[in-house]
C-alpha cells in the first residue's frame, strides 16, 4: 500500500494553520474583576484580512476527506455499512472524549470559583471547534452516492448545484429575512464542494496540471469579483460586522476554497520533493497521526493557559491585553511555541497502536503511516520520473 504524500501534506498544512489561526485570531482580555472575555484582532487592524485567506483552510479538510472516504471505502471489504460506521466512529468517538473532559474541567472550576464569563468564553473555545464535524459526518454517510454521481457526471457537474445552491442562499440574505433550517443546508452544500473534489482526486481525474490550474485561476477570479460586490475581506468572522464568509458558508468560502485546492493541486511537485527529505516527511507523519486530536485540542489549550497564566500574575502582553495593534500581534507570537509544547503533551498522552500490527477490520487509509508506507516513486506521475 501507498500513500499519496502531498494529500497528506496538505492535510498537515491544514491542520497547523487553523490552529495558528485560531491563536492569532482569538483574543481573551483579563477584564478587572478577573473574568476573560473574548476578542479579535480583526476588528483592531482589518488590514489583516487578507492573512486570513491562508489561515482558514477548512477547505483542505473536506478535499482530503473526501480524498480518504474514497480510498478506504474502495479498499474496504466488510460491505458499505460496516465502514461507513467505523468510519464514523473515528470522527465522534474524540469529539466525545473532548466533551466528557471539558465537562469535568468546567465542573472543577466551577467549585474554584471561576466567573461566569470565564466559564462562558471557556465553553464557547471548546465546543466551537465541533461543527466542524456534523457536515463531515453528514458528507462521510453519503460517500457512495456521491463518488458514483462524480463517477457518472464528473466532478464539475456535481458541485455546481452546490455552489448554486450557497449562492442563492446569499441572495436571498440580502433580500429576503433570515429563513430558520437554512444554516444545515447550506453549510452542507458549501463543505460539499471540496468534499467531491476530493472524491474526483481519488479516482483520477483530477490529475495534471490543467484542472489544478483551472480551480486556482477560476477560484481566484471569483474572489476578485465578490469583495467590490459587497463581500467582506475576511474569510473568518469580525466581531461587529454586518456578514461573515464563514459563519454560515457564504460563496466566498467556496470560491476561496476551490482557489486553495488548486493552489494545492498545483505545488504537487514541489511536496514531492519535500517527501525526499526526513524532516519534511517526519513532521507531516506526525501531524497527520494526531490530525483530529490536535483539531478538537488546540482551542481549550488556550483558555486553559490564559486561565492558569492569569491566576499566576497580572495582565501579559499577548495573552491577556486587547489586541489592539501589531505589539499584541508580536507579544502573542512570542506566546505560541509555549501553547504549541502544551499541546503537543497533550495530544501525545497516549501512546498510538503501531504500524507494524495492523488490524485487519480497519480500513487502509485509516491506519497509521509507517516509514515504508510513502513511496514517492509509485505516487508521482510516470512523466515527472521521466
Amino acid at each position: 500500500m501507498t500513500r499519496d504524500w502531498p494529500v497528506d501534506a496538505l492535510r498537515g498544512y491544514a491542520v497547523a494553520t487553523v490552529v495558528l489561526g485560531h491563536w492569532l485570531v482569538t483574543g481573551l482580555v483579563l477584564a478587572q474583576d478577573g473574568s476573560l472575555g473574548q476578542a479579535s484582532p480583526l476588528t483592531a487592524m482589518p488590514a489583516l484580512a487578507p492573512v486570513t485567506w491562508v489561515l482558514q483552510t477548512l477547505a483542505l479538510f473536506y478535499f482530503t476527506a473526501g480524498y480518504a472516504s474514497a480510498r478506504s471505502a474502495a479498499r474496504y471489504r466488510g460491505g458499505q455499512g460496516r465502514w461507513l460506521a467505523r468510519r464514523l466512529r473515528r470522527l465522534v468517538l474524540p469529539a466525545v472524549a473532548l466533551l466528557g473532559s471539558g465537562a469535568a474541567v468546567l465542573l472543577a472550576a466551577t467549585v474554584a470559583g471561576a466567573s461566569d464569563g470565564t466559564l462562558a468564553v471557556a465553553l464557547t473555545l471548546a465546543v466551537s471547534p465541533l461543527w466542524f464535524l456534523l457536515p463531515l459526518c453528514a458528507l462521510v454517510a453519503l460517500t457512495g452516492p456521491l463518488r458514483a454521481a462524480v463517477r457518472r457526471w464528473g466532478p464539475w457537474w456535481c458541485a455546481a448545484p452546490a455552489v448554486a445552491a450557497v449562492a442563492g442562499a446569499d441572495l436571498a440574505d440580502r433580500l429576503l429575512p433570515a429563513v430558520d433550517g437554512a444554516l444545515p443546508i447550506r453549510l452542507l452544500a458549501a463543505w460539499a464542494v471540496p468534499y467531491l473534489l476530493g472524491l474526483a482526486y481519488a479516482d483520477g481525474r483530477l490529475a495534471g496540471r490543467r484542472p489544478a490550474a483551472v480551480l486556482a485561476v477560476g477560484g481566484a477570479a471569483t474572489l476578485a469579483a465578490l469583495i467590490p460586490a459587497g463581500y467582506p475581506a475576511s474569510a473568518v468572522g469580525v466581531p461587529g460586522a454586518g456578514m461573515s464568509n464563514l459563519n454560515p458558508p457564504s460563496l466566498f468560502a467556496v470560491a476561496l476554497a476551490v482557489t486553495q485546492i488548486g493552489v494545492g493541486l498545483l505545488a504537487r511537485p514541489a511536496l514531492l520533493r519535500l517527501a525526499r527529505r526526513p524532516v519534511p516527511a517526519g513532521t507531516v507523519d506526525a501531524v497527520n497521526r494526531y490530525a483530529l486530536r490536535i483539531y478538537l485540542c488546540h482551542q481549550p489549550v488556550l483558555v486553559g493557559v490564559t486561565a492558569l497564566t492569569a491566576l499566576a500574575g497580572g495582565p501579559l502582553p499577548g495573552l491577556h491585553t486587547a489586541p489592539d495593534g501589531p505589539r499584541w500581534l508580536l507579544a502573542r507570537a512570542c506566546w505560541l511555541p509555549l501553547l504549541a509544547l502544551v499541546l503537543v503533551m497533550l495530544v501525545r498522552r497516549r501512546p498510538e497502536r503501531s504500524a507494524a500490527a495492523p488490524r485487519r477490520d480497519v480500513p487502509a487509509e485509516c491506519e497509521r503511516p509507517s516509514a515504508r508506507v510513502y513511496d514517492v516513486h509509485r505516487s508521482e506521475p510516470a512523466e515527472r520520473r521521466r
